[in-house]
């Protein structure tokens, strides 16, 4: 079993940056990778982000070069800087782990991220 608890999220205006947290706990050991996801309203859930546990990093056309995705592997936490944020990047934003074995997923609670014009 692994648990995953997110926290950074806020109201912040357009131009503005939060770092979101993903504390991870539990059997991390079979995880091979972490990924940021968000649900905007009224929208899809969509993939963000993702760092493979060898240090492998993607992202979504619509956050390159604006989100960073990082690890503190002593932490056992992965972070989402956000930065030159956007109204349309309000969401709630979740954080997910897949097993590298059974592939099965695990996810946090979610954070809420308000982008305000």
């Amino acid at each position: 079993q692994v648990q995953l608890v997110e926290s950074g999220g806020g109201l912040v205006q357009a131009g503005g940056s939060l770092r979101l947290s993903c504390a991870l706990s539990g059997i991390i050991g079979s995880i091979s990778q972490i990924n940021w996801h968000r649900q905007g309203p009224g929208k899809q859930r969509e993939l963000v982000a993702t760092i493979t546990t060898g240090g492998s990093t993607g992202y979504a056309d619509s956050v390159k070069g604006r989100f960073t995705i990082s690890r503190d592997n002593a932490k056992n936490t992965v972070y989402l800087q956000m930065s030159n944020l956007k109204p349309e990047d309000t969401a709630v934003y979740y954080c997910r782990a897949q097993a590298r074995v059974t592939l099965r997923e695990y996810w946090g609670q979610g954070t809420q991220v308000t982008v305000s014009s």
